[in-house]
């Protein structure tokens, strides 16, 4: 879960539990929205402890590479290639 989804889901859940005063049978609307405070209070310390251990990896730059220029005597010509006749 994205610290914006928790997020989200505490806004949810608050709007659950303080705003909204309509009942449904067997459905505690209060309960739902503590739920999902809880739940998206979780979700931000995971994704906040995640990015945060995230940032403290240090990796090793990669070894370097030493390249030698290769340059070609200009005055050398192959010698011709002999084929055999069949």
């Amino acid at each position: 879960m994205t610290i914006g989804g928790s997020i989200a889901l505490i806004i949810i859940g608050a709007i659950l539990t303080y705003a909204v005063n309509h009942e449904f049978s067997g459905v505690d609307i209060r309960v739902v929205g503590i739920i999902l405070m809880l739940g998206g209070l979780i979700g931000l310390i995971i994704g906040i402890a995640r990015i945060a251990s995230a940032r403290r990896r240090v990796v090793a730059p990669p070894p370097p590479v030493r390249e030698e220029p290769y340059y070609e005597d200009p005055t050398y010509v192959e010698p011709p290639v002999r084929r055999r006749r069949y």
